[in-house]
Parts: C-alpha cells; sequence; structure tokens
C-alpha cells in the first residue's frame, strides 16, 4: 500500500503523504522509506526542479511518531542496539532530503507536531495554512520524552537556543502565527494558496541548501562558543533543576543533547540526539509516563469507558446550581462550547456575581489575546445567571456545585428535580460525600451521579465520576457525553467516602499535617513535598483548597458517624483545621465572607499580603497543643519516601475495595485530578518500578515507625508473595 503519493506539477515533484484507512499522517519505517524513494526520485529527474511535501489528510501534515511504535517502546524491553540502528537510519534519510540538491518545501496544511515537525525541519522551506486548528511544535516532553529525528539540533540551529529551548522543553504547541514570529516557519498562507506558495518558491530559484550547511552560517543568538549561550544553557539548567528536583530524565537529556551537539556538524549533532534519545527510553520514567499521559490518558479523553449500548446524546441545556467558583468555571467550559447555561444560586445578586466573575475571566484573557470580544460576548451570553428553579425547565444535566452539607443539597436537589423532564440527569459537585446517601434525597437515584470537577475547571482537565448503587447506565452514559462536549477527560469509579481521588490526594495533606505535629519545621514540610514531585505542598495546597471546605467535609462526616451510631474520632489533621478556623478564623488564601456579608482577610497555614505568601509566623505558637517539641528532623529524602507511599497505599486500597476497577484510570487520575508526581507514572506504576515485594518491605518498615497507616493492604502482601504486576 502507497503512503506517498508521487507526482509532477510545473517542474515541482509533489509528494503527498496521505496513508489510507488511518485518520491521520504518522512516521514510521514505511512512510519514512517512501519519502526517501520520492525524493531520490525526484533528484534524478532533471525536469524537477523541487519537492512539495505535503498531505491527503484534511487539517493534519503529521501528527506524529507511529502510536503502535511509541506503544511498543513504553513496554517489554528495549533493544539498544535495534533502536539505534533505527533511529540513525530515520536521521540518515532527513539529512539525504536537506542535502538532496534540489530544493524540499514543506506546505503545512494543519496539525505537524513531533517526528512531523522535524521531518518539516529537514525541509528547506516551511509553508503553514493560516487556519486556527492547525499546531506545530514538539510535545514530546510533556510525556517524559524527548524529540528523536534532529529536532533537539535543526531547531536551536534554526532559531536560536533560547527560543528553542523555550519550545522543546514544555512541549509547547504554536498556531500558525506564532510559529512564523518565531521563526519556524517562513510563511502563514491561505488554504488555497498553500500549493502555490510552495511551487514558486521553487520555480523562482529558492534555495536548495540549509542554514546551517552555509560556511557563513551562525546560530541566531549565539553558538556553541558564544559567552551569550553558555549564559542561556547555565541559566536553563538552574531553572530546570529548581523546577523539577531532577525528577524529570528528559529535561536533562535535551538540555545534554542541545548542549554537546550545538557546537558539531549536522552529521555528529544527530548521533548526540541518539545517544540521549535511547538512554532517556532506558529510564523507565520516560516509559512510564508515556503509558500513562499518552496512551491511558487518550483513552480517558475519548470515553474509553463510556457504556458503548447507549445511544449518545447531544448536550444543548445545562443547569449549575451554586455560583461559587466551582460553578462559574462549569459554566464557562460549558458556554464555552455552545450549551446553554443556566446559572442559580440564592438570590439575584448572588448569581450575577457568578456571572460578572466569569466575565472578569473572559476579561483577563482577551487584554492577553487568548480570546476575542465577540467570542466572549457570546459565551457570556449563553450564560443565564437567576435565582428561580424554574428556569432549569428543559436542562438535559444539572449539576451541583453547592457547600458540601448534606442538608443543602437534598434541598437543591428536590428544588430542581420539581421542574427537570423524567430523562434528565441530575450530578452532585462533591468533593467526598458519598453519592448513594445524596441520592436518597433524589426521587429518581437512578438519575443521580457524582461529578467531581477539580479547580480551576478552566484548566483542569480531569473529571471523576461517581457511581452510586443505583446510577443508571444511561446516566453514566449521558454524563460522558457532557464531559466529552465540554472537551474533559474523566474516570468512573464507585461510590466510597472520598471517592478515589479525594482519598489518595487526602493521605498527602494528611501526612503534611502529622508530620506538623511531629514537630517537622513547616519549610522541611513544604521543600520535601516539592523534592517528591507534588506541584504544590500540603500546607499550601490545604489553603488553596480552603480549610473551610475541608472543614465542612470534616463536620458533615461527624453528624453521618453520630447519625449511624458511631463514635466519631477527628483525625489530628482536622483537629488542626478545627482550631484554625474555629479559633482563629483562618479559613484559607480564599475565604468566604462572613455572615455579616464582610469579606475576611485571606490567610491559613500561610498570610498572605498581595501576591505574595509566606508561612504564618504564629502558627506553631498557635497549634502549640498540637505540635511536638524539639523533635528532631528528619531527612528530606525520609520525608518524600512518607509523601509517596501514603498515596501509593490509599491508591492500593481503594483498587482492593473495588472503589476503582482499572489501574490505568487509578494511574492517570490522580496525576491529571490531583497532581501525584508524573514522572512515577501515577501510584501503581511507581510500585511496580520500585518492586512490589520492596515496596511492601518498607512500607512496613514506615508502619513500625510511624503508625499502622503505613501498612500494607493484603492486595500488596499477595502480589508480592506471588511475583505480580500491576501492569
Amino acid at each position: 500500500m502507497t503512503i506517498i503519493d508521487y507526482k509532477v506539477e510545473d517542474g515541482c515533484a509533489i509528494l503527498t503523504w496521505d496513508e489510507q484507512g488511518q485518520p491521520m499522517n504518522v512516521l514510521n519505517g514505511q512512510s519514512l522509506a517512501e519519502l526517501d524513494a520520492g525524493i531520490a526520485r525526484a533528484v534524478a529527474d532533471d525536469a524537477v526542479k523541487g519537492v512539495v511535501l505535503t498531505s491527503g489528510k484534511q487539517g493534519i501534515f503529521v501528527a506524529g511518531g507511529d502510536l503502535k511504535q511509541i506503544e511498543a517502546l513504553g513496554s517489554g524491553p528495549i533493544d539498544a542496539a535495534d533502536l539505534l540502528a533505527k533511529t540513525s537510519l530515520v536521521l540518515d534519510q532527513l539529512r539525504r532530503m536537506e542535502t538532496c540538491g534540489k530544493p524540499v518545501v514543506a506546505a503545512i496544511n494543519g496539525v505537524c507536531l513531533g517526528g512531523g515537525l522535524e521531518v518539516a525541519l529537514a525541509c528547506h522551506r516551511r509553508i503553514a495554512v493560516d487556519a486556527p486548528h492547525a499546531k506545530i511544535g514538539l510535545p514530546e516532553a510533556g510525556m517524559g520524552l524527548m524529540p528523536g529525528a534532529g529536532g533537539t539540533q535543526r531547531l536551536p540551529r534554526l532559531i536560536g537556543v533560547q527560543a528553542s529551548l523555550g519550545l522543546i522543553m514544555t512541549g509547547k504547541q504554536l498556531s500558525p502565527d506564532e510559529a512564523l514570529k518565531q521563526g519556524v516557519v517562513h510563511e502563514v498562507v491561505p488554504a488555497e494558496a498553500l500549493l502555490a506558495s510552495a511551487k514558486r518558491y521553487i520555480t523562482e530559484g529558492g534555495s536548495a541548501v540549509q542554514p546551517w550547511d552555509d560556511k557563513r552560517y551562525q546560530v541566531p543568538g549565539g553558538g556553541a562558543e558564544s559567552p551569550k549561550f553558555m549564559q542561556t544553557m547555565m541559566g536553563t539548567i538552574a531553572m530546570t533543576h529548581m523546577n523539577t528536583y531532577g525528577n524529570m530524565p528528559s529535561q536533562q537529556a535535551i538540555l545534554s543533547s542541545i548542549y554537546e551537539g550545538l557546537g558539531l556538524p549536522m552529521d555528529r549533532a544527530g548521533k548526540v540526539e541518539t545517544r540521549y534519545f535511547i538512554t532517556l527510553l532506558q529510564d523507565p520514567t520516560a516509559r512510564s509516563m508515556l503509558r500513562t499521559l499518552f496512551f491511558s490518558l487518550q483513552e480517558c479523553q475519548k470515553g474509553a469507558r463510556r457504556p458503548k449500548d447507549v445511544p449518545r446524546t447531544t448536550i444543548k441545556k445545562i443547569g449549575i446550581i451554586g455560583a461559587g467558583l466551582m460553578g462559574q468555571g462549569i459554566a464557562q467550559v460549558s458556554a464555552k462550547v455552545g450549551i446553554d447555561v443556566v446559572l442559580l444560586d440564592r438570590d439575584q445578586a448572588s448569581a450575577d456575581r457568578g456571572k460578572e466573575r466569569v466575565a472578569s475571566t473572559l476579561q483577563r484573557a482577551l487584554e492577553k489575546g487568548r480570546t476575542t470580544q465577540a467570542k466572549m460576548d457570546a459565551l457570556l451570553a449563553r450564560i443565564h445567571a437567576t435565582a428561580s428553579y424554574a428556569d432549569l425547565a428543559g436542562c438535559d444535566l444539572v449539576v451541583e456545585a453547592v457547600f458540601e452539607d448534606r442538608g443543602i443539597k437534598a434541598t437543591v436537589t428536590k428544588a430542581a428535580e420539581a421542574v427537570l423532564g423524567p430523562d434528565a440527569v441530575f450530578a452532585t459537585n462533591t468533593s467526598g460525600l458519598p453519592i448513594t446517601g445524596l441520592a436518597e434525597a433524589s426521587a429518581r437515584p437512578e438519575n443521580f451521579i457524582g461529578m467531581h470537577f477539580f479547580s480551576p475547571v478552566e484548566r483542569m482537565q480531569m473529571v471523576e465520576v461517581i457511581m452510586g448503587e443505583k446510577t443508571s447506565q444511561a446516566t453514566l452514559a449521558k454524563a460522558w457525553d457532557f464531559i466529552l462536549a465540554i472537551k474533559k477527560a474523566a474516570i468512573v469509579v464507585n461510590d466510597s467516602p472520598g471517592f478515589y481521588t479525594s482519598r489518595v490526594f487526602g493521605t498527602f495533606i494528611t501526612e503534611g499535617n502529622q508530620l506538623l505535629l511531629e514537630g517537622v519545621a513547616p519549610a522541611l514540610i513544604e521543600n520535601a513535598a516539592k523534592l517528591a514531585g507534588m506541584p504544590m505542598p500540603p500546607l499550601s495546597i490545604s489553603d488553596q483548597v480552603g480549610l473551610g471546605t475541608m472543614h465542612k467535609v470534616a463536620q458533615q462526616a461527624k453528624k453521618d458517624h453520630e447519625a449511624a451510631g458511631k463514635e466519631w474520632k477527628p483525625s489530628p489533621a482536622q483537629g488542626v483545621i478545627a482550631k484554625l478556623i474555629e479559633t482563629y478564623d483562618r479559613w484559607g488564601a480564599y475565604p468566604p465572607p462572613k455572615d455579616d456579608g464582610t469579606p475576611r482577610t485571606p490567610g491559613g497555614f500561610y498570610e498572605y499580603d498581595g501576591k505574595t505568601k509566606r508561612i504564618w509566623p504564629e502558627l506553631e505558637s498557635a497549634l502549640a497543643e498540637f505540635i511536638a517539641q524539639d523533635a528532631p528532623q528528619p531527612t528530606g529524602d525520609e520525608v518524600r519516601q512518607r509523601y509517596l507511599f501514603t498515596q501509593c497505599l490509599e491508591a492500593a486500597r481503594c483498587l482492593e475495595q473495588g472503589v476503582i476497577t482499572d489501574v490505568r484510570d487509578g494511574d492517570v487520575g490522580v496525576i491529571m485530578a490531583v497532581g501525584f508526581p508524573a514522572f512515577t507514572g501515577g501510584p501503581f506504576t511507581f510500585i511496580d518500578n520500585y518492586g512490589v515485594a520492596k515496596f511492601v518491605a518498607d512500607a512496613d518498615a514506615l508502619a513500625a515507625k510511624y503508625g499502622e497507616r503505613f501498612s500494607p493492604p493484603g492486595l500488596l502482601r499477595k502480589m508480592a508473595d506471588e511475583g505480580k504486576t500491576f501492569y
């Protein structure tokens, strides 16, 4: 089967990349071989003045590497010699293309990412289509990888080291206009002019020599011998270590490849990149991230767990009860995709205030050039702020986002159902209250489901969907249809207090509080969390989530225990938070107003002064009754281990109890939703890489020293005895 079609027009060989039966073009052995053969054929034809490389896929040039080949790299043993031979072959093919003696133009008609951009960079000219969907970039770093087909060598030579580092290290994807501004492409033209512009470059005698093959060439901004290059590299290395704490091998590999390769001729520079590329793939970090953040995340983004036998529903209108921070975010992302939104609160002023805050968020985006006035106006026009439940009539789905109070949630559930149609879904955005219990207030528990969004909703990709005991598959399917419509990913879990993500993340916060009570210095508590790879440390994230929210959850749990005739024993962490709120009126970074409506001063574990914050100086004295005095300080590595182990153990308990049923969801869910360290690949991948038997032994040692919470569940003990792994 032919992947790349060859024809000659106006003295130009047109190579059209179009892999039949596939939604997009990808880089693999066959496509590269056909590209190599097409270039050779054009070079041998004296009537051909140059080559135009384009795509037969609508809106897609080349989307990156072959998924099957990438997946093979992410599992099973790595044959370094075989991989070296294959990677070297790719580099040789692209090098032959850029030194073939005839101009080669990449006519980029849409998405051009990863290996696709590396092919385009080996062309002598790049012309991109002017289309909003077109994206250009090297996204490999976001999956723990690095470019492996010359990207770390050609891009710095093209646009300079500093600019290229900003793209390669972050995996940023550029619009065509941004790519033009940065010098990644030479032209941006309308779709109808793309091929004509490419052929014009050739027929008008465009150069067939890459800038770096010109004897007069100098790296933009300074090459390997320049002081600026050294300053840039030193600064980037320092910043990278500050941001990653050495946890991301891909970042070091990219830096090393650029540092060592930039002073070499291109033929030798490619070998430097290949060496680091193979070394990186042999590290479990890259392969773990690839599996979780590419394959597992894609499944969550595509709705792989959606019931297959339920017809799809187009969500046209939704209601949101509660115009606070969460409600505002859900309203914004829904209206953005064309869904009509009823934003309801206890009074009109509160509802209007919620919509005004959405407008403020959009205004900031407008000022930064991330939206247009027309888009902003259209989005806001779809949000109807109201205090009347009657306006929920006709909604396909309602999301309740009120306080974590069972009584309040029951009241709004009944009020909404009184006006909703029989097929409408009622979703509660609780972070921990059991869905089955909340559904008792519903006359239609089969239509009741948990839909746990994460803040800020407009930036967080993940939604945790929770099935109650009576939730129907049709309700689950409709919830999925809404999530996919707003372009989010989701995991589905079974009902349990705290569900999955909150349970796992809660152990991290609890451990931070436990360390505080042991007398560990707050600075060590916070910095060791960063060392572990957590995006925000436990005391800081407690303030951001809201001490008030956490306190309300604890109060509701107390009520539930007492109603069931059980004794309530608050954890040390709950005692600390209760003290901060009830004695010192410290509710966190974004406190609710007082009962009389006056605003509270932000403050919790930290105190806030405009854009700066610091640990509250009176923290240790205020909590003296809880905190051990003159305690020996542990090492950062000891604290780091406690943070990772406590979360992994809770994840394993959730799997053992059936809260989650798929370790892929378990891994991707806590990374995307609550910031479990991405470099680990998730808690189950972390345990596999650590070694199940060794993990169990080390957890037992922690349990002996710090308490029963570190004792491994029976599932892990059995796996260790039988030599099993999660993957």
